[in-house]
Parts: structure tokens; sequence; C-alpha cells
């Protein structure tokens, strides 16, 4: 039965509808969705998650997005939080193709945005999210009308080899192994790891927030990702760090990056906005990976840029074609 979960200072925000949601080839994924807490209403924002994540990890987001005015569409991946596994140990990260994710998002736009949420539809999507949403946007079947990226997945830093690990996680994947952990991976959750020295995070009580969510979903949390799912992630990156791939992307978009991100190349993402026909990009020099966990004062940084980007803000809606650096 799906569930959501509260803990001590993350309460499920009230008026949650819990829905389960069949893709195309036949997995079952964990949505929910809320109406705004303002009498208005401006549409409805899609969360998009990274890798790893779970709905519970987004109460916080969902509030401020029901306070601005907007619906709330939340939903688990395939292969994390309480969404279907394609392995056997739920712990594992695991997806067998990116394009997978495309059979998520659709399946959520046929079975909850479509028939039950009000237009526009919007995107708030973070890291692995990111790179699901560009990729949507370069094929032409992302649902959404405008984007907001959060420190996108375009390249690893944690990684020191990127095109050695690359190779071998071909070759490993081709070879049968795909459905394993990427060597020396283990089913604890980055979420769960402690404070000192972690990557995502300098604000300690949302760190620990996030952590007792990640306890309390249990397997939901999975920890380090599979072969294929590595192997995959390496192929989507490659293809939207081509220089010809950028102009392509015609979704009205706002990238917030992080500037002391030590898990996605926020360099890269620079380069990747640079090209953008269409595109904004706002960087939080002191914000590490998680920006919508991080301390408040980036945080309203965040909310400030979003605000004047989604619907509502003329300045934005006339903007012309090259990427616009906004001002933290």
């Amino acid at each position: 039965m799906l569930t959501l979960r509260s803990t001590p200072g993350n309460p499920v925000p009230p008026g949650g509808i819990l829905v389960p949601v069949r893709t195309a080839d036949g997995c079952d994924l964990r949505a929910a969705y809320w109406r705004p807490t303002t009498r208005s209403v401006k549409g409805t924002v899609c969360l998009l998650q990274g890798r790893a994540e779970f709905i519970e990890k987004y109460y916080e987001t969902i509030g401020d997005l029901r306070q601005r005015g907007f619906c709330v569409v939340a939903f688990d991946w395939r292969g994390q939080g309480e969404s279907g596994r394609e392995v056997d140990n739920p712990h594992k990260g695991h997806v067998a193709r990116f394009d997978d994710y495309r059979l998520d998002i659709l399946a959520i736009a046929e079975s909850v945005l479509v028939p039950l949420m009000p237009r526009p539809h919007l995107c708030l999507a973070h890291s692995m999210g990111g790179c699901v949403a560009f990729t949507g946007s370069l094929e032409g079947w992302l649902p959404f009308s405008r984007l907001v990226t959060v420190a996108p997945m375009l390249s690893i830093r944690m990684v020191s080899w990127p095109a050695g690990v690359s190779v071998l996680a071909r070759a490993l994947h081709r070879l049968g192994f795909g459905g394993r952990f990427v060597p020396f991976g283990t089913a604890i959750s980055i979420a769960s790891k402690p404070y000192a020295g972690n990557r995502l995070s300098r604000d300690p009580e949302r760190y620990a927030r996030n952590a007792a969510a990640a306890t309390s979903v249990g397997a939901g949390a999975v920890g380090d990702p599979t072969i294929a799912w590595l192997a995959s992630a390496f192929r989507a990156m490659a293809r939207l760090r081509d220089p010809r791939v950028p102009p392509r992307i015609t979704v009205p978009t706002l990238i917030v990056a992080a500037g002391a991100d030590p898990v996605c190349g926020t360099a890269q993402t620079e380069r990747f906005a640079a090209r953008l026909k269409a595109g904004h990009i706002l960087v939080l020099a002191d914000a590490r990976h998680e920006i919508l966990s991080e301390r408040e004062a980036i945080r309203s940084d965040f909310w400030a840029a979003f605000d004047a980007f989604m619907p509502g803000t003329p300045a934005l809606e006339d903007a012309g074609d090259e990427p616009e650096a906004l001002s933290a």
C-alpha cells in the first residue's frame, strides 16, 4: 500500500492525494498531487527528482510552491522511492536505460497532469531530473511549457576519470553485469551519510531532516547506482554536451547551478547554458549540490529567480534569444 511518511520537522503536506500510476511497460510509480494554499491558481509544477531521491525529501519545496499559487505533482522515478524496481535488490539505484524515464514522465502526464491538473504545466527538475528533462525537450516529448532545473546532471565530478569509467561501464554492461552495483558500491544512501564532509548541503538542520526522511523510507532511499545506470547516464550526458544540442532545446529554461557543487560540474553547465537560445542561468556561488536543501540565504536567491522566471513576469516573458545571467 502506498504511503507518505512523516518525520519530526518534516510532516506530510496536508491535502495531498496519493495515486498509483502504471507506465506503458508495466512499472508501478508512486505519485501524489496537491492544490495550492492560495485562492488563485497559477498552474501546476511537476517535480523531477534527482537520483536516489524520494517524495518525502521535497515536502518543504512542495509547501513553497503551494504558497506561490501552484498545484504540485511529485512522483518517484522507477528504481527509487516507493516506485517499482527492475532488479531484486531494492537498495540498488537501477534503470536499464535512461529512455525508461521517458515512460515514467509520459505516464504521469497521461494519468495525472492532463486529466487532473490545471495548466500551464511547468517543471522543476533536480540533478538527474534535469538531464532527463533536457533530453525530453531535445526529443520533443517533454510535457511542460517551462523548465527550471537545479544543478542539472551534465557531468559527474565524483568520477575522476570519466572517459575511462564510461568505457568500462559500457563494457561491463555489455558483458551482462548491468544489474550489479558499480565497483565498490554499497546499499547505503548518500542522504544518510554523516554531515561532516557531505557533498549535498551546508545546512546541518536540513541535512539532518533529509537523513531522517531517508531512514523512514528505508530501501526507498537507494544506495549507489548499478553499472547499467552509470553507463546510461554517461551516454545521456555525452549526448547533451554536443555543442549542436543546446540550440535545439526550445522549452524556456532557467538553470540554477551550484558554484560549490562537488557532484555535478558547474563549468560544464555554464557552457551548456551559453548555447541555449531560450535559456537563463544563475550560479549561486556558495551552494552545494542540493540547492533546495541549502541555507536560507541561498534558498531565498533561488526562489527569487524562480518567481521572476515562472508565469507572470513580463520582463522574462519578453526576453531575447541570448542566454541571460541572473545575478544573485
